[in-house]
């Protein structure tokens, strides 16, 4: 096993590994109530899906966190270098 260069480097990793459990745990959680209501909606008359405002509402905040968490990169160095040089 290597070592990370920096702290902050083994700082950033950690957060990642955190961020990305959270995820997943955030999923199951997701699955599993999504289903309880659903099956709660089937139950009780299969009348309007109301349930579909709480997978959509719900659906839309974990994807907005899948985004930020395999998506987004973080602003490197380079990143402000750039922005510094492109206005001088």
């Amino acid at each position: 096993m290597s070592q990370p260069e920096t702290s902050t480097e083994y700082d950033r990793a950690k957060t990642r590994v955190e961020k990305k459990r959270k995820y997943r745990a955030d999923l199951v959680a997701y699955v599993v109530i999504n289903a309880f209501l659903i099956v709660v909606w089937a139950i009780t008359g299969r009348g309007y899906f109301w349930p579909g405002w709480v997978l959509g509402a719900w659906g839309v905040f974990l994807l907005l966190s899948a985004w930020d968490l395999f998506f987004r990169r973080e602003v490197t160095h380079e990143d402000v270098e750039r922005e510094l040089r492109r206005h001088q």
